[in-house]
């Protein structure tokens, strides 16, 4: 929701320490995070076994809908007897499976993609808070959030920036508290630094009214 990273490593310290499990959700992080976009494992350098549960989607970098889980081979066996919400799930349907192919086949084929990507992140952050625009714990990649404090002003900005050419949800209570109300930007590698100055500088005019 933030747009923030997790210390990795730490929370791998501490699940050995105490002998526990680790889950992590990769649906911001494949495609966005590590040189190559392969994520929170390559963007840490950690090992992938060192986490027991990867989950992630398949509706944003794979371009599909849909999600998965990784991890021991005996733990997933058991995950699809066992998981409520798998128990009664049908296959994904082949075109979904396709398309979500193709996605990893181009990640893997341009991983220049990833690169630029993480430029306008970085771009599009510090555009935003040399603004003076709260961007909370955003870290600069393909999620940033622009802070309004108020569900009725992100509301009501979405649909101003929509008139004005520009796609950004609202994320309103109760998703989050009140005062953490908020605009959520997603960025993609098809955005041109120009893309990005028009974005922040309309966000900015509208916000100062």
């Amino acid at each position: 929701m933030d747009g923030d990273i997790p210390n990795l490593p730490a929370f791998i310290d501490i699940k050995r320490r105490y002998k526990a499990f680790l889950m992590v959700d990769e649906a911001h992080a494949l495609g966005v995070l590590g040189k190559t976009g392969r994520g929170s494992h390559e963007h840490f350098g950690v090992a992938g076994r060192d986490v027991d549960i990867w989950m992630g989607t398949l509706s944003k970098t794979l371009a599909s809908c849909g999600g998965y889980i990784a991890g021991d081979r005996v733990l997933v066996e058991l995950l699809k007897y066992a998981a409520s919400g798998f128990v009664y799930s049908v296959g994904i349907s082949p075109v979904l499976a396709a398309a979500s192919l193709k996605a990893l086949q181009i990640m893997r084929r341009e991983p220049e993609r990833v690169h630029t990507l993480q430029e306008r992140g970085s771009q599009f952050l510090n555009s935003m808070r040399s603004m003076g625009i709260n961007t909370g714990f955003a870290e600069g990649y393909a999620v940033i959030p622009a802070i309004t404090g108020s569900s009725l002003k992100a509301v009501k900005l979405s649909g101003q920036l929509f008139d004005a050419g520009l796609n950004v949800q609202p994320i309103i209570h109760p998703a989050v508290e009140e005062k953490a109300a908020r605009l959520r930007f997603f960025l993609s590698s098809t955005h041109s630094q120009d893309d990005i100055d028009l974005a922040c500088e309309t966000v900015h005019a509208l916000m100062k009214k």
